[in-house]
Formats: C-alpha cells, structure tokens, sequence
C-alpha cells in the first residue's frame, strides 16, 4: 500500500517536472533525475506514514453546533428577537437572531428552552457567551431561587409552582407541584430555560408582545414579566391552598367528618414545599427593586418593587396557613385525646356497675351453712332487687356526670 501511493505521488511529480519549460516536451531520457526526486518523495511519505500518531486533543473539544433539525426539536420552544418593542421579522432562527440583535441598534433576541442537554446548553452559551457555572445549573436544575451576577451577565432562578385539583385530601395527595425557570438577561438577549411540565411562558410572551410600551425597555422587560407571571402564579395558588385549609379546620370540631392525622400532615407538608418555592425568591426581588444594576432598566426597577409587594403578601400568607395547619393539627390531636378519655369513661362506669352484681353473687356463691339469710324464702328476691337498686342508682349518677 505504501509502494503505491509513493508511486502515485512520484507520477504526479514527474508530471510537474517534465511541463516546466512551455513548449517543451517532456523528456523521458534523464532517468537518474526523476528517480532521485521520486526516492526523496518515497523517503518523506515513508517516514510521515511510520510516524506515531497520538489520540490525545492537545485543544479542547469545541461543543457541537446546533443544526436545523436540533432547532426544531422541542429543546427550543420559541427564539425571536424584538426592536423597540416589535418583533423583528427572519428572527426566528438560533444561528442568525444573535446576529440580528447585535447589529441593530435597541434589539435583543429572546431564546426560550425546555429541559435542553448539556450539549444543546452548551452551544448556545457559545453563542451567546453565557457564564459556564450558571449554565451547569441551568442543566442540572433543582436549584433554590437566586440571583447571581457574572460580568455584563445575570442569571436567575426562580421556582414555578402548580395546584393539583384532588376530590379529597389523602396520606398521599399531591398539592402542590414545583418547577423551575432559569432566565439569563445580557445587554442584547434573553434566555430562559424552563423544567417541569407546567409555567410555560407562550401566554406571557404572546401577553408581552401586546405591550410593546413595556417590551421596548429591553431583556429587563421580560424578565419582569417572567416575575410578575410566577408570582401572580403563587397568589392563585395561595387562595386554593386556603380554602382547603379552611375546609380542614371546619371539619376538626365534626365528629363523622373528622380528618385524619395523616391528611393534615401531608396538607402541612405540601404548604411547607411551597413555602420552601417561594421564601427565598424575597432577596433576589429585593435586590432587583432597591439595587441599580446594569442590565436593568431604570423604568423596570419600578415595576419590579410591585412584584416585589406581591411577593411579600404571599410569604405572609403561606406563613399564616402553616401557623393555621399546625393549630388544626394540634386540635385534631386533642380531639382525638378526648375521645379516648370519653371512651375510657364510658367503659369505666359499665366496668362498676357490672362489679355491684358480679361481687353480691360472688358473696352469696361462697358454700358455708351459716350466711345471713340463707335459708329464708325471700333471700334470693331481695338480693336480686339489692343488685338492680345499687345498679340504676350507679348508672343514675354516672349519667348526670356525664361519663354516660
């Protein structure tokens, strides 16, 4: 194999060697020339072919590009990019918005993702430069809400939340279910990466394109929005979460509708996730309100203090409906204990007046032939009305004690 590819190349040389003068023909009689130049060729492509080859990358692998096909998926649920709030036509292709939104002036692209792999993650942060350690969280996801900053660069994560209609309230009823959002905001792009099957942003987005006075102050806008749509989310989802809470605390106190202990723990369980979904978001609205940061507008840090009072009403309200859920349970627990305590009357009066009778017949059983009023006619009678007199009073006063 190696004796015919040199004599390939030592054709091809030969060939270049013999037209090098125009109009002259190739000369087949200076042998000893050629067959010094093929030698030199066979040599170096010997030498080239016994060299070792090494498998090690000495540069890292670059992540793969997107393709046509990728873009169309599902990973990409939406990508356009809006100027001075419209959307810009021929933006909706990942491998030319970012370029449409750098040229033109006032323009961003906003890239929405659902679920994406490292690998897809990967190439759009190279295209948009986006900050490695954030786009490992993005991937991984199940991170608690935050604001972080990288740069000209901010990344947040806030958690989507959704009620789950149920008939009634088991051991194993599942309330409320959580998600995430990730949402990068640069001076040219948005891109927020959604998991969960729930807190899809095509509403918001269509809603926001409606308001091009609010989608003109840029990526700010958007995330705003994303906010003010979760949060506004949360209140929904506080109101059914307390009528359920109230509809438990009406039945502590009714006997045949009494919950169980277990229905209220796992109803105070899933207040406590959804508590865990929304407490630590307080921080990064404030800071997103109070702090002037680069990539916000100063006309959106305004609307975000609104978010930002939305978001304190349901903090406290979540917080009161778990101080609320730990009362019915403390009350369903004493109600269960008194219960127990009416029943343990109960068997305590029948257990004495039953002893009355069971200890006068033990007394009359004894077999000695001198006991009072033993051989009398009227002994067995007026023993048996002794028993029901000293029962009826007995029952009588456990009665108007109420152990009856």
């Amino acid at each position: 194999m190696h004796r015919a590819e040199a004599d390939v190349v030592t054709g091809i040389a030969g060939g270049g060697s013999g037209g090098g003068r125009p109009g002259q023909e190739p000369d087949h009689h200076h042998g000893h020339g050629e067959d010094h130049d093929g030698g030199s060729l066979r040599d170096l492509l010997a030498s080239a072919l016994a060299r070792p080859v090494s498998l090690v990358r000495t540069r890292p692998k670059r992540p793969p590009r997107l393709t046509e096909e990728q873009l169309h998926s599902g990973r990409v649920v939406a990508c356009h990019v809006y100027a001075e709030g419209r959307r810009v036509p021929d933006g909706s292709n990942l491998l030319t918005a970012a370029n449409i939104a750098r040229r033109q002036h006032d323009a961003f692209a906003w890239l929405g993702l659902f679920e994406p792999s490292d690998t897809e993650l990967a190439s759009i942060a190279e295209i948009y430069g986006l900050p490695a350690l954030a786009v490992e969280d993005a991937v991984v996801a199940h991170q608690r809400p935050k604001i972080e900053l990288y740069g000209s660069t901010l990344f947040m994560v806030l958690k989507t939340a959704c009620y789950v209609e149920h008939d009634e309230l088991t051991a194993d009823t599942e309330v409320v279910v959580t998600g995430e959002v990730m949402v990068f905001v640069g001076s040219d792009f948005v891109v927020t990466v959604r998991h969960g099957n729930h807190g899809a942003l095509e509403k918001l987005r269509a809603d926001l394109e409606g308001r091009p006075e609010m989608l003109q102050h840029g990526p700010s806008a958007v995330l705003h929005a994303v906010c003010d749509g979760i949060v506004d989310n949360y209140l929904n989802l506080v109101e059914r979460l307390d009528a359920d809470v109230d509809a438990a605390e009406a039945s502590v106190f009714e006997r045949s509708a009494r919950p169980s202990v277990e229905k209220l723990y796992q109803l105070k369980r899933e207040v406590l996730e959804f508590k865990h979904a929304v407490a630590p978001l307080n921080n990064p609205l404030r800071m997103l309100s109070d702090t002037a940061l680069p990539m916000i507008d100063p006309h959106v840090r305004d609307h975000f203090r609104d978010v930002f009072d939305h978001l304190v009403q349901v903090t406290q309200r979540i917080a009161h409906l778990d101080e609320l859920l730990s009362s019915i349970l403390q009350a369903t627990l004493t109600q269960v204990t008194i219960s127990q305590n009416e029943d343990m009357r109960k068997i305590s009066a029948w257990v004495a007046i039953g002893a009355v009778p069971t200890a006068l017949a033990g007394i009359y059983g004894m077999n000695f032939d001198h006991m009072p009023e033993l051989r009398q006619v009227w002994g067995y009678p007026a023993v048996l009305l002794l028993m029901a007199a000293i029962c009826l009073s007995l029952h009588r006063a456990f009665r108007r004690n109420g152990w009856l």
